[in-house]
C-alpha cells in the first residue's frame, strides 16, 4: 500500500474487510431470529425421494459458537498482523522481516564453511571441488537466468567460459562486479560518424577488422570514419578494458552480427546493466561466486553442467 500516493486504497480495503467480517456476524444474528414458514411437523415443505423431509432446525449450537469464534479470530489477527490497509499490525510482522530473518539464520548455520573459502585465494578456491560444487548452486540461483545454465551467455549477455572480457578477468575484477553491478553504456555515434552511408561503411570497417564477410571498398572508405569510435575501442579497434569497450577484432559480438546490428548500435547506442548482488549474497558467498565464474575461462575441467 505503500506504493500509493494517496491513503484511499489503505482505507478501501480495510474498509471492505472489516465491513466484511460484520457482514458474517449479522447473518449470523438474522440467520437465528428469522424463521421460514413451516407446516405442523416443523417441516419446510420439502420433501425428497417420498419420505425425506427439510426440517427448519436451528443451528447446531457448536457450530453457531464456532463461527463467532472465527469472527474474534479475525478481529484479534487483523489487530496483531498486517491486514488493514497500511496498518502494520501491533507485532510488526512483515513477510520481507521474516524472509530477512530466515536468511539470516541459513547464512549463520553455513558461515563455518564459508569461513574456510574467505580465506584462501580465489585462483586455489576455484580447485577446491566442494566449493565449485557451492559455487554452482549460487551460480544456478542467481547468474544463470542472464549468462544461461551452461554460462555460455545469451544475446546482449556475455559469455563466462572464454577469456573475452569487457572490464578485466581478474577475480578481484569480477568480485567487484558481482558485488557492485556494472552498467555497460555505448552512447549513439551516428551524428559523429557522418551520414548513414558514412555508418554502413563503418559497419563494413567493423567487420573487416575481425576478417568477417565485408565489402572492401566500403570498409576502405569507413576506416577513416573510424575515429570517431577510437576514442573507447581504440585506433586498432581492440577495445579498452578501463572503460569496457569490446574488442572488435575477436570475432565476438554480444549483441548480434553483420552490418545491421552493427548500424543498429551506431545509431542507437546501448545500455545494459548487470544488477548488484550485495544485498542478496554474503561477502564470503560473493567470494566463492566470483571463484567459481572466474574458474569457468581458467579451469579446464570446471563446466556448468
Amino acid at each position: 500500500m505503500s506504493d500509493f500516493t494517496s491513503n484511499f486504497w489503505a482505507v478501501y480495503v480495510a474498509g471492505i474487510t472489516i465491513v466484511s467480517i460484520l457482514a458474517c456476524l449479522l447473518l449470523l444474528w438474522v440467520s437465528g431470529k428469522v424463521h421460514a414458514e413451516t407446516a405442523d411437523d416443523n417441516s419446510t415443505g420439502h420433501v425428497w425421494d417420498g419420505d425425506l423431509r427439510e426440517m427448519n432446525n436451528p443451528l447446531p449450537r457448536w457450530w453457531a459458537w464456532l463461527f463467532v469464534i472465527t469472527i474474534v479470530f479475525s478481529f484479534i489477527y487483523l489487530a496483531l498482523y498486517p491486514g488493514l490497509g497500511s496498518y502494520g499490525g501491533k507485532l510488526g510482522w512483515t513477510s520481507t522481516g521474516q524472509h530477512q530473518a530466515e536468511v539470516e539464520k541459513g547464512n549463520a548455520e553455513v558461515a563455518p564453511l564459508y569461513a574456510k573459502f574467505s580465506a584462501m585465494k580465489p585462483e586455489d578456491v576455484a580447485k577446491d571441488a566442494q566449493a565449485m560444487a557451492i559455487g554452482e548452486r549460487l551460480y544456478m540461483n542467481n547468474c544463470a537466468q542472464c549468462h544461461a545454465s551452461d554460462a555460455r551467455g545469451n544475446k546482449g549477455f556475455p559469455n563466462l567460459t572464454d577469456h573475452d572480457w569487457l572490464g578485466g578477468g581478474t577475480p578481484e575484477i569480477i568480485k567487484a562486479n558481482i558485488t557492485n553491478g556494472r552498467i555497460g553504456m555505448m552512447p549513439p555515434m551516428a551524428a559523429a560518424v557522418g551520414t548513414a552511408a558514412d555508418v554502413k561503411n563503418v559497419a563494413q570497417y567493423v567487420l573487416s577488422l575481425s576478417g568477417s564477410p565485408h565489402d572492401s571498398v566500403q570498409a576502405s572508405l569507413g576506416k577513416s570514419k573510424f575515429t570517431a569510435c577510437a576514442a573507447c575501442h581504440g585506433m586498432d579497434g581492440k577495445g579498452n578494458q578501463a572503460l569496457g569497450a569490446p574488442n572488435l577484432t575477436d570475432d565476438i559480438w554480444l549483441h548480434g552480427y553483420g552490418e545491421a546490428a552493427i548500424m543498429a548500435m551506431v545509431n542507437n547506442g546501448k545500455v545494459n546493466q548487470m544488477p548488484a548482488q550485495a544485498d542478496k549474497l554474503t561477502e564470503a558467498q560473493i567470494h566463492v561466486l566470483a571463484s567459481y565464474v572466474w574458474g569457468l575461462s581458467n579451469n579446464s575441467g570446471n563446466t556448468v553442467q
